[in-house]
């Protein structure tokens, strides 16, 4: 390059202001992000698409895995659980009567709204340790449309899902009544009563018409 040449690009070079053709790349690739960016209402239709999409997705894996919802309850220290779908509410236990003459794991009933309620102690049902009552017991209320009475839980812990095939359909601690009535064992030692089984036994039910 002849002197003259690199003189002339110094000049044009000095006349080109590189940091405003800067700025204006900036601004230009700024709107062309603002143009492609959703406005809110086109965001919520977005979010409320993918959600739909979601659940379908996890309706159909639910499905195909095979899993069962269920309430997950504390009995003597121990963890157990029953379908989701056989459980009207989960109630506190309050104004307990006991009633003579009623099998010794019957421990009373309670007045719910009106209806009469046997409450089952499955400590005693089971022959697991006692513990006292308190206020934090709970009374999962199950029905299957013609049955219903409670089961006293020491505390509830809440919903969680279980693929069915892997529970385990026995164990050799499980005996007696647990073993009859039992859906399956987890492999976290999570026992999952049949709870069809437990609304089927007439022994669980107390017939009484409130007053009220």
């Amino acid at each position: 390059m002849t002197q003259d040449e690199k003189i002339l690009t110094n000049a044009v070079a000095r006349r080109i202001d590189w940091t405003e053709i800067r700025r204006r790349m900036d601004r230009a690739q700024a709107a062309l992000e603002q143009a492609a960016r959703p406005t809110e209402d086109e965001r919520r239709k977005i979010l409320k698409a993918r959600a739909k999409a979601l659940a379908r997705e996890l309706k159909t894996d639910g499905k195909e895995q095979g899993l069962v919802e269920i309430i997950e309850f504390v009995v003597a220290s121990e963890k157990y659980g029953v379908e989701s779908s056989y459980v009207r509410e989960v109630y506190p236990l309050k104004e307990l009567t006991p009633l003579p003459g009623v099998p010794a794991f019957i421990l009373g009933v309670i007045n719910v709204r009106g209806q009469i309620v046997s409450v089952v102690d499955p400590k005693r049902f089971f022959g697991l340790p006692e513990k006292g009552l308190t206020d934090l017991n709970k009374v999962i209320l199950m029905s299957d449309g013609r049955m219903e009475f409670g089961l006293l839980a020491d505390a509830v812990l809440g919903l969680r899902h279980i693929p069915l095939n892997e529970l385990q359909t026995s164990l050799p601690t499980l005996t007696g009544l647990r073993a009859e009535l039992l859906k399956g064992v987890t492999s976290e030692r999570l026992v999952v009563l049949d709870a069809a089984r437990l609304l089927s036994d007439q022994s669980l039910v107390v017939r009484h018409k409130s007053e009220t």
